[in-house]
């Protein structure tokens, strides 16, 4: 089957002249109140004759705005496309007052948002059961929504996952340091601290990122984040380093229940997150395809062409198996 593909050749060009215009005609903004009252802000476009829908969750620092190409595209192939800012970032609502620490008290938050956002948006507008599209910190989240909500999707796509953050420290010092820095932070500020060496947002050039061999599309997201300045997000705090080695090992420690059928993408040359965690998660997985990139960076649907394409190549194939209905 023949795949609509938006290719670096024509990007620039297609920005301005049909992703943008796509953006502002078709595409719901709105917003719910998440845990503790937090506002969430979601999109979504309805494809007219749609052969299945899609939710995205995604990585951290991300918004819905980064994801305009991947929502065009979808919309091109076929899919009704969801999405939310996360908690914390992007569009959403910070917890608090300094909006560049990267903070969550539990990452059990996040789930409970996007259980909110599926019940009163996603499951009210989709025809079919959807198909959950997670990319890094969104597949950690993924995976605990799939234990908690085993029937919302019928498969899931899971990019770059962080079921393990690359350190230079080893496991059990990296939990001493944050537990440490947590006591500490505790009895001094009621603000939360940065971890070691994090700091607020940064524009990293292109020539030393770790994210895309793509300069046209890191710029581009770069750019979007110099415009709306309410979308940067710094480093991480003690409290989310705390939240995420918590939730790792509880998907670690209940991979074996998650029966959706996945198929992980692991991007070969990532330094962001571990990539040995992701074939340990994937082999305790009862229904995991893992399939590598080679040589790939960690934004997998930000790439260059000759490693995006075939990571989305694979995620169509996939998500052509037969749905069921929206239960």
């Amino acid at each position: 089957m023949d795949y609509f593909y938006s290719d670096e050749a024509g990007l620039s060009e297609r920005l301005t002249t049909h992703i943008a215009p796509f953006w502002q005609q078709h595409v719901r903004i709105g917003e719910f109140q998440g845990v503790d009252g937090v506002t969430i802000v979601h999109a979504h476009v309805l494809h007219p004759n749609p052969i299945g829908s899609i939710v995205i969750s995604a990585g951290r620092v991300e918004s819905l705005v980064k994801y305009q190409e991947l929502i065009f595209e979808l919309y091109q192939n076929g899919y009704s496309v969801f999405i939310h800012d996360h908690r914390g970032q992007g569009l959403s609502g910070r917890m608090h007052s300094d909006p560049q620490r990267g903070y969550v008290a539990d990452f059990d938050h996040y789930v409970q948002d996007m259980a909110t956002f599926y019940e009163t948006v996603v499951a009210q507008h989709s025809q079919t059961q959807p198909i959950l599209l997670a990319h890094s910190m969104g597949c950690a989240i993924g995976a605990l929504y799939l234990l908690q909500y085993p029937q919302h999707f019928c498969k899931a796509v899971f990019s770059a996952p962080m079921f393990g953050i690359k350190s230079p420290l080893p496991p059990w010092l990296a939990t001493s340091v944050i537990h440490a820095g947590i006591t500490l932070n505790e009895l001094v500020s009621r603000k939360p601290w940065y971890f070691l060496s994090q700091t607020p947002y940064i524009d990293v050039p292109f020539a030393i990122n770790t994210l895309s061999h793509s300069k046209l599309r890191y710029s581009h997201f770069r750019q979007q984040y110099q415009q709306q300045p309410s979308l940067q997000l710094g480093g991480v705090t003690y409290q989310w380093l705390d939240a995420a080695v918590e939730a790792m090992d509880h998907v670690e420690q209940h991979a074996s229940e998650i029966l959706t059928p996945l198929l992980v993408l692991q991007a070969g040359g990532d330094h962001v997150v571990d990539n040995k965690a992701q074939s340990h998660i994937c082999a305790l997985l009862p229904h995991c395809d893992k399939r590598v990139i080679k040589d790939a960076r960690h934004e997998l649907m930000m790439e260059s062409d000759e490693y995006r394409q075939p990571a989305l190549a694979l995620t169509y194939e996939f998500m052509r198996l037969p749905e069921h209905p929206a239960q």
